[in-house]
């Protein structure tokens, strides 16, 4: 957590940072052991100036499992819940 809120830190307003993530924002500090002030300090940092695109749909890379039927049970079923 620490470290990837350094290169954040370091990068504030001196140039651009791609940042992908299938997590909501609201539980990056699960991700990042628990931090609240941390998170929030580096979400402030990451959202201040962002363009945010969030993508959703079926996943493009199990597109050709799933026509061939390998895909397994768990990875159908969560596709299915966010389609």
């Amino acid at each position: 957590a620490n470290l990837f809120f350094n290169v954040i830190a370091k990068r504030y307003e001196q140039g651009s940072v791609v940042v992908t993530s299938n997590l909501p924002f609201s539980q990056w500090s699960n991700a990042f052991a628990d931090d609240t002030t941390l998170t929030a300090a580096l979400l402030d940092r990451l959202l201040h100036h962002s363009h945010i695109i969030q993508i959703s749909g079926e996943s493009y890379r199990l597109k050709g499992k799933r026509a061939l039927g390998t895909v397994p049970t768990v990875l159908q079923n969560e596709s299915e819940r966010q389609g």
